[in-house]
């Protein structure tokens, strides 16, 4: 097999896997915020229209950590056509971590002169099904973390895990206000992430003729200020590629923090 594997920069690999994930991906609780032990529902799903459900997004790879670091309860994992859904039972004071960190592969390549795309988890898989005459070959090693945070009585701190991209909450997902503003800073394996854009979508997408979205950039340490302009939920999303790979088969290492957090009018 003849297959000439081509480094691409990190904006054009941007510039071309984001368009196939043109849908979102997303957590949404029932509750962010409970005063007293109970049940919370959380659905899973991948949509054009934020908070809608579309498809459902697999729960393989679900982790709920409660105020201890422990694994939470869940009950009722259920993957539907249009939604996974999953309940967690909140039994100590404190905020519960609920995420999905789902590794991967992403494969670009041309034939005749046509793109193709291919996903999977297994890098050699998708590299031996490639076809003869394959050319402008692309394998990018994927790190997607979904999340979001629900907390029973008075928030707790949530400890980043230093693994892939995520936020270091220094202001709490779950003690955020309509007019004031949110310090969070961005980490990529623990470390601050400068000159990162975060897209923000407040939900309700469907009941409006626009997006209403907007963007922040992460400053030299790492730092992004997010003023809330109304209360509501939001979605949102950050992306960074870099040559970190732990497989050599891949160009690229491709990572993402998608989450979802609820503001709360003054």
């Amino acid at each position: 097999m003849n297959i000439t594997l081509k480094r691409i920069g990190m904006l054009s690999l941007l510039a071309m896997a984001l368009p196939a994930q043109a849908h979102k991906l997303w957590l949404l609780p029932s509750h962010t915020s409970v005063s007293e032990p109970q049940w919370v529902t959380v659905d899973a799903s991948i949509s054009n229209e934020i908070f809608g459900v579309e498809r459902a997004y697999p729960l393989d790879y679900l982790e709920v950590s409660d105020p201890d670091g422990q694994a939470a309860t869940v009950e009722n994992r259920l993957e539907g056509h249009r939604r996974s859904v999953f309940d967690v039972k909140l039994n100590k004071p404190g905020s519960y971590r609920i995420a999905v960190a789902k590794p991967g592969y992403f494969l670009m390549y041309q034939v005749d002169g046509e793109r193709k795309r291919a996903r999977g988890m297994d890098a050699d898989k998708l590299l031996a099904q490639l076809p003869d005459n394959a050319s402008d070959v692309t394998l990018s090693e994927v790190h997607n973390r979904l999340e979001t945070v629900v907390t029973l009585g008075a928030p707790t701190a949530i400890a980043p895990t230093g693994k892939g991209m995520e936020l270091e909450m220094l202001t709490h997902p779950n003690d955020l206000y309509a007019g004031e503003t949110a310090q969070w800073r961005l980490l990529v394996d623990g470390e601050p992430a400068s000159g990162v854009e975060m897209e923000l979508v407040p939900g309700g997408t469907r009941y409006r003729d626009s997006q209403d979205n907007w963007t922040v950039t992460s400053d030299d340490n790492g730092m992004l200020s997010i003023t809330w302009p109304q209360a509501g939920r939001y979605y949102l999303e950050a992306a960074s590629s870099d040559d970190k790979v732990s497989n050599k088969k891949a160009d690229q290492r491709r990572l993402q923090y998608l989450g979802t957090v609820e503001v709360l009018p003054m």
